[in-house]
């Protein structure tokens, strides 16, 4: 059997693991058994990549992201952001969508994860919204759409994991996807604004019924005043990255830290027994993103191991020459894995096997970070996979056939079209890697 047949019955194995429910680490443990097994991969070789990758302190970023992401759920902090951003648009008609849309985007700037967005907006966000007149679906569809703004805007796991996978610049790779973030921003906050214009009432401010402008100005310094703390975080994160006092790796643990500096002593929210369930919740993640990587990096090597990169570039040379037709393929392969897996799993998985392929089609490496990273968290919300907005139900108490119609319409009308411009103009991903001497 050839080694090119061997991978499409590897990955047949694992999309039917998948499919059926199987925890993510027994897909991927059931196809390393069958590549050393039928292909005769060492096992040996291959215990002794896996133990290698999980030592490195750039890994380190996943869990101190996992932790910063559950202590801002539970802190207060995404709550105040919430109130900071109301104050500038809270008068428009639909402006609670905004503010979500927005606030997931600080969220983004903080934590890393989408999952954060989704647990520490919707509980408050929904409701509000279901007030003003949205559906409730469609109000629980915003918000899981808008908490895949934690895998766009930096810093991001996914990104740190695509960096440290290929080689590429960690800090470039975050730069470019930051205007492929702020156009979903744009996009989503404007089908928002034509979706509440027929569904929405006008907002009653608290401090127009007060009808006092003294008691509005100073209601308004005691909001900002109160979200200075959750207003440092992003500045102290990215500005730290950026200005080279700490690594992105380090980022993730000064996350953590002033998350839980800020819940315990300035919003003291984190009292000891929802500190403990804090750090719990985030093992029991933690221990199952490890094990998930530990065997998917196994799995990776060994089809390395067989060349089967090599191999792919040949295929897709023999397909077609023609770059922007292969960018088409790419996008629909990177589509279907973030259908059946994380975003993750699809970075560690597929980052060393289509680089070379876009490589050899003269595709900046940066490029085809911005590339994966937009493709592949649209796979949080395409079912079967689908765990953001299965998460988003969940949180929002909403119904599949409730929140599916919206779902899809904002990440057709919304999303789709900054995938597009992400993969063939190369300015929007490139710009400020550029400008910043990153590339």
């Amino acid at each position: 059997m050839s080694i090119m047949q061997h991978f499409f019955i590897v990955v047949i194995v694992l999309m039917a693991f998948l499919l059926g429910g199987v925890s993510l680490p027994f897909c991927f443990a059931a196809s390393l058994a069958y590549m050393v097994y039928f292909a005769e991969v060492p096992i040996g070789t291959l215990f002794l990549y896996g133990f290698n990758q999980m030592i490195s302190v750039t890994l380190l970023a996943v869990p101190m992201f996992v932790i910063a992401g559950t202590l801002i759920s539970d802190s207060g902090i995404a709550e105040r952001l919430l109130d900071v951003a109301n104050l500038f648009v809270g008068k428009i008609r639909g402006s609670l969508g905004v503010i979500c849309v927005i606030t997931c985007g600080f969220i983004g700037a903080i934590s890393g994860s989408a999952f954060t967005g989704i647990a520490a907006i919707g509980p408050i966000m929904i409701p509000r919204m279901e007030n003003e007149g949205y559906e409730r679906g469609f109000a629980t569809a915003l918000v899981a759409s808008a908490s895949i703004l934690g895998m766009l805007i930096p810093p991001s796991s996914a990104t740190i994991l695509y960096g440290w996978s290929t080689g590429t610049s960690i800090l470039a790779g975050f730069m470019s996807t930051v205007v492929p973030g702020l156009l979903v921003i744009v996009t989503f906050s404007a089908i928002n604004m034509i979706y509440a214009q027929k569904h929405c009432k006008t907002p009653v401010r608290a401090e127009k019924v007060e009808n006092s402008e003294h008691k509005e100005t100073v209601n308004k310094k005691k909001v900002f005043i109160g979200a200075i703390p959750a207003l440092s975080m992003p500045v102290i994160i990215l500005g730290g990255i950026y200005g080279g006092i700490f690594t992105p790796s380090e980022a993730a643990s000064i996350a953590a830290l002033v998350a839980l500096i800020i819940g315990i002593f300035v919003y003291k929210t984190l009292t000891p027994k929802p500190l403990i369930q804090v750090f719990k919740t985030s093992a029991n993640s933690i221990g199952g993103i490890f094990t998930m990587i530990f065997f998917c990096y196994m799995l990776s090597q060994s089809l390395v191991i067989l060349k089967i990169p090599q191999q792919l570039v040949q295929v897709f040379l023999s397909i077609t020459d023609n770059k922007y037709i292969m960018l088409i393929i790419i996008n629909l392969f990177l589509l279907c894995v973030g259908m059946i897996a994380s975003d993750t799993v699809g970075i560690v998985l597929c980052a060393p096997l289509l680089l070379p392929v876009a490589l050899s089609y003269g595709i900046n490496p940066v490029h085809f970070c911005a590339i994966m990273i937009v493709n592949l968290a649209a796979g949080g919300l395409t079912p079967p996979y689908a765990s953001i907005m299965y998460f988003g139900m969940k949180v929002g108490n909403c119904k599949f056939a409730e929140i599916y119609k919206p779902t899809m319409l904002l990440l057709l009308v919304g999303y789709i079209p900054v995938m597009l411009l992400t993969t063939y103009i190369e300015s929007i991903s490139m710009f400020l890697p550029r400008i910043m001497g990153l590339v």
